[in-house]
């Protein structure tokens, strides 16, 4: 089944897609969409019964880690660092009155 591919469509493509065409290239992109058309028919023409439908080709697996603690308790060795500390915080200078 030949899908033929209007000079209109393709000028709508070409403004939805923001593309200057040239002649040549109009044509060649009807030839282009006209195959497409053709495999997806094709496609369209497999046998599926039974197949389950999917989202993804590959399986989706949940890619988060369990949220451990690692470092501990380590705020004497972070307020180490500190300039000022008060009440086991960094002293900071005021930003805003």
């Amino acid at each position: 089944m030949a899908n033929i591919i209007s000079d209109e469509t393709i000028e709508y493509v070409g403004i939805l897609a923001r593309l200057e065409l040239s002649g040549q290239e109009r044509e060649q992109a009807k030839k282009d969409m006209g195959s497409m058309l053709d495999y997806i028919d094709k496609l369209g023409e497999l046998d599926t019964e039974g197949v389950e439908p999917m989202s993804h080709v590959f399986p989706v697996n949940n890619v988060f880690r369990e949220d451990v603690v690692t470092n501990g308790d380590m705020r004497e060795e972070i307020l180490k660092n500190a300039p000022e500390e008060k009440d086991g915080m960094f002293v900071v200078p005021r930003t805003f009155d």
